[in-house]
């Protein structure tokens, strides 16, 4: 319907509104008909915080370069004048280059739980993360006192199956992102080492647990390939690249397959006998495996792969510039005016 239709309507409805109705309930009317003819508010914008907070939670398997990655992420964003807050939240760190605003130990250290309740490693750190959930006050009191200008950096622990298939980060997220005292916006960077592309089972394995961790987490999510430096001198940087998007044509130059053909003794790559001695001696089984994962990967299409020296500051930069995409952190800011330029007085 055309605007000049619409307002017409619009005008002859509240007319008989006034015929039918005394002061008071054509005010109801009048108040329901502008309830019916304007836009929806977009449940997006629906409680949304005023001054939202800024976070990113950088997440991987154990030594990864999780901690290393936060120090030169700090180092980055004090040099060009920014605040940083950075947040421990694994249990079982112990050294740190900058010292944590809010470290998890303070609360409830993964030492102390395994001592009392005869806990692993592993079980130990899931019981401190519940511990964690049970007391959310504790990153509550303080995150909410922060400005925008903030980037809270969130390290976690290594410990996989907090990412994959325990809702226990996901209880966490959702807390740091609801619309009320914090109301962050989140973006997850999950970090696997780029050394893992020399051994296609291991690069397909830590991408089907950087798919999961974004299916499960479902916030804006960057996935990166760290310790660059360490690969430059072993691969071409054009063979490298393809390893950005995974896809299962990787698998079918991978060396140990070739190796495989090369072998004397010809092996039925199809077989599920599990006495089948040459079959599994050669990896068949295995290779089906890697198969069967890179195929579900390149289903989904979800990840794709950052490149990041923490020995390059340029790097850091480049993977700084896209968490601030993925929170808009730069389109909340003020524009700050320029200092004044001060001029000798002329002679």
């Amino acid at each position: 319907m055309c605007p000049v239709k619409f307002r017409q309507r619009y005008i002859a409805t509240l007319a008989a509104c006034v015929k039918l109705s005394s002061d008071h309930h054509l005010h109801l009317h009048s108040t329901s008909i502008l309830q019916h003819t304007t836009t929806p508010i977009s449940p997006a914008f629906r409680g949304t915080s005023i001054m939202s907070k800024y976070g990113v939670m950088v997440m991987g398997p154990a030594g990864v370069g999780k901690s290393t990655f936060c120090t030169s992420l700090i180092t980055h964003l004090q040099l060009n004048r920014r605040s940083a807050f950075y947040v421990n939240l694994d249990p079982a760190a112990e050294h740190f280059e900058h010292q944590p605003d809010l470290d998890i130990k303070d609360l409830i250290s993964v030492e102390d739980v395994m001592e009392e309740l005869q806990l692993g490693p592993n079980g130990g750190l899931v019981y401190c993360f519940e511990y964690l959930l049970a007391n959310l006050d504790f990153i509550s009191d303080a995150l909410e006192s922060l400005t925008e200008e903030y980037l809270i950096i969130f390290d976690m622990p290594g410990q996989i199956e907090l990412y994959t298939h325990i809702p226990v980060l996901s209880g966490l997220v959702k807390f740091l992102t609801q619309s009320g005292a914090l109301d962050v916006r989140l973006c997850a960077a999950y970090l696997i080492e780029s050394t893992f592309v020399l051994d296609r089972a291991k690069y397909f394995a830590g991408t089907l647990s950087a798919m999961s961790a974004m299916m499960m987490l479902e916030v804006p999510h960057i996935n990166v390939l760290t310790k660059m430096d360490l690969i430059k001198d072993q691969m071409r940087k054009k063979d490298f690249k393809r390893f950005l998007v995974p896809d299962t044509t990787l698998l079918e130059d991978d060396p140990a397959e070739t190796i495989r053909k090369r072998m004397t003794v010809a092996v039925d790559v199809r077989s599920d006998d599990p006495g089948n001695k040459d079959a599994l001696m050669s990896g068949a089984t295995f290779q089906r495996l890697n198969a069967a994962i890179a195929n579900l990967i390149e289903s989904y299409s979800l990840v794709n792969y950052l490149k990041l020296d923490c020995t390059d500051e340029e790097s850091v930069h480049a993977i700084l510039s896209h968490i601030d995409d993925c929170i808009q952190y730069h389109e909340a800011q003020e524009p700050r005016d320029p200092p004044e330029e001060e001029f000798d007085d002329e002679p």
